[in-house]
């Protein structure tokens, strides 16, 4: 689910009436069918998630001991095993000396499926540095992937739609050169169907994810597993201070920000912006997460019947951790950013550490991540690392 998917898209049921094939106004059943669909016992199957392991509802007492069976609970739904052993095998290439940082382009095995290309920006100067796992949006735009955060610098043709994106979303910035030139080493990798691993067309999302499920696997597992590693690799890195290293993301971004922290004790920080609230909450109609396509990145089939978002978010307690949301999102419901935001804000108050994590709401702003966003998330991270 993201804000840039197309919203005029339908989902259809043969049968249901000409309105829908028109993608015009319907009304009642109509409706139900186009928002999902949503059958007619959807609210019993709502009302049926009471999320048993959430601290505070578990029977586990101890939060070390809820960390770990969460986070169990959590890899055993990713339906993608663990990829410790696969080496990392990294290949550099593209290598650039700009003003404030060198650039590189590294090819690494996040899996034993495939490799993945990523830009590595590391500051001038002696290290070890502090680091940010930077994480890219979905957007609906595949063309570009890690270049939606990191000038291509190695890609002319992808420049014009990398700061094309930027202008709209980041006030014209790309976060990772800017991150580098504040001192920090940034990894920013496609994900899969994004940049060099694509570009994916809209469509076929919905039959990618299915392809996955029929083999016993998930997107998003997979997209998990692959940020899991990518926070591993930057810390092996000589150049990186491990006890140092941040994820941060926007959007989609900011979902893979907040689920690598759960995941991976290699981040120290979590910066995310416009992607958190409760699950009761975002299933409503009219929500992109009822349509199909995009949410598959972020669908971990069974999970909801342990677990909400928030609670997922929570196992990196009491890590530093920052949540930004826009008051205008439109994608995400006011009231279930506030459901989020008062379960994690009370899950680091029971271990008294409520300093360590900030939720912010921006009344005046949409899904965007401006200039004034990011220097309030660069200089909590200076803070924090």
């Amino acid at each position: 689910m993201d804000a840039h998917e197309p919203l005029g898209r339908r989902s259809f049921v043969v049968g249901a009436g000409t309105a829908l094939l028109a993608g015009g106004a319907v009304t009642g059943a109509e409706a139900a069918v186009v928002d999902g669909p949503l059958p007619d016992f959807h609210p019993a199957l709502k009302d049926a998630l009471t999320f048993p392991l959430a601290w505070g509802s578990s029977p586990i007492r101890d939060f070390r001991a809820w960390r770990r069976a969460a986070r169990a609970t959590v890899e055993e739904h990713l339906l993608v095993e663990r990829q410790d052993r696969v080496p990392f095998a990294p290949e550099y290439a593209g290598r650039d000396r700009a003003h404030d940082c060198t650039r590189e382009l590294v090819t690494v095995s996040l899996t034993r499926y495939e490799r993945v290309r990523g830009a590595l920006l590391t500051p001038h100067g002696d290290g070890p540095f502090p680091a940010v796992l930077l994480l890219h949006d979905h957007g609906a735009r595949f063309d570009i992937g890690k270049e939606k955060l990191v000038r291509p610098w190695y890609d002319d043709t992808r420049l014009a739609s990398a700061q094309a994106w930027a202008d709209k979303y980041f006030s014209g910035r790309f976060v990772g050169d800017e991150l580098a030139r504040r001192g920090y080493v940034v990894l920013c990798l496609d994900a899969l169907g994004w940049g060099d691993r694509g570009p994916l067309a809209y469509e076929q999302q919905q039959a990618l994810a299915s392809n996955f499920y029929h083999l016993g696997s998930s997107l998003a597992g997979l997209m998990a597993r692959e940020d899991q590693r990518a926070a591993a690799f930057l810390a092996g890195l000589d150049r990186v201070d491990a006890r140092r290293i941040a994820a941060l993301g926007f959007s989609m971004g900011a979902y893979r920000a907040w689920q690598t922290a759960a995941l991976s004790d290699h981040v120290a920080a979590t910066a995310s912006v416009c992607w958190m609230t409760g699950l009761k909450e975002m299933m409503v109609p009219g929500n992109n997460t009822l349509r199909g396509q995009s949410a598959y990145y972020m669908l971990h089939p069974g999970l909801a019947r342990h677990l909400d978002i928030p609670d997922v978010a929570s196992i990196a307690a009491p890590r530093p951790t920052l949540f930004f949301n826009g008051g205008l999102d439109t994608l995400f419901p006011a009231q279930g950013v506030q459901v989020a935001y008062d379960k994690l804000r009370a899950v680091w108050r029971s271990l008294h550490a409520e300093e360590r994590i900030r939720t912010k709401t921006w009344p005046e702003l949409g899904h965007v991540f401006v200039r004034e966003m990011q220097d309030e998330v660069f200089s909590w991270l200076d803070d924090v690392l």
